[in-house]
């Protein structure tokens, strides 16, 4: 009996917590590097802060007290109103140059 090929799974918790701006990039240019030189990996990233998901991420998952509230494709999932919901704080997501943003949208004090 021949057992099924396992698929090779990179578990990676919050890697870029207390590193400085260039350490981040580098180690984000290293697991983007990975799906090229190592296609069978699943790499699967836990972070709060959407500047910090490689260019390679094709799906995210949003969880909030402990329960999953959107998952799929990345583009699918990364909205302003969904991540605004999971995060319970209003949040611009946007896109550019193949990496995330996120920023709190400022409510603006009105003059009385």
């Amino acid at each position: 009996m021949r057992l099924p090929s396992l698929c090779p799974l990179n578990l990676i918790d919050e890697p870029t917590t207390g590193l400085d701006v260039a350490a981040r990039e580098q180690l984000l240019e290293t697991i983007d590097s990975l799906s090229v030189t190592s296609p069978q990996l699943t790499t699967l990233l836990v972070t709060h802060h959407l500047e910090e998901i490689p260019e390679s991420t094709s799906h995210a998952m949003l969880i909030s007290h402990g329960r999953l509230t959107a998952s799929g494709e990345i583009a699918e999932v990364l909205t302003t109103d969904k991540v605004s919901a999971a995060f319970e704080h209003p949040i611009e997501v946007g896109f550019a140059d193949e990496r995330w943003s996120a920023r709190a949208i400022r409510q603006r004090a009105v003059a009385v």
